[in-house]
């Protein structure tokens, strides 16, 4: 089920609702996903200030995906963009080996 996220207010009672549907409580899931209970409570109250690391390491453990709808006029530019990003840390990546 698709769910439309304009704001972090929005993203918490999600991630909220997923950890409660898996039946786990606030701090053993906080545990399991490797982050402190108080900022598992932040993301659930939809704290505009959490890391944007952390919060998707979150919603991956709870088995969320985020995605982005990107209007139809810039969608090749931003393909086309994007593209170019991977295809630079891949080439960073394969530098470092």
């Amino acid at each position: 089920m698709k769910f439309h996220i304009s704001s972090p207010e929005q993203i918490g009672p999600l991630v909220r609702a997923s950890r409660k549907a898996m039946q786990l409580r606030q701090d053993d899931a906080a545990g399991s996903i490797g982050v402190s209970e108080n900022f598992l409570g932040k993301v659930e109250r939809g704290s505009d200030s959490v890391q944007w690391g952390k919060l998707f390491q979150v919603m991956q453990e709870l088995g969320l995906t985020l995605s982005v709808e990107v209007p139809e006029p810039f969608a090749e530019q931003v393909q086309a963009r994007l593209n170019e990003l991977h295809a630079r840390a891949a080439s960073a990546g394969s530098k470092a080996d």
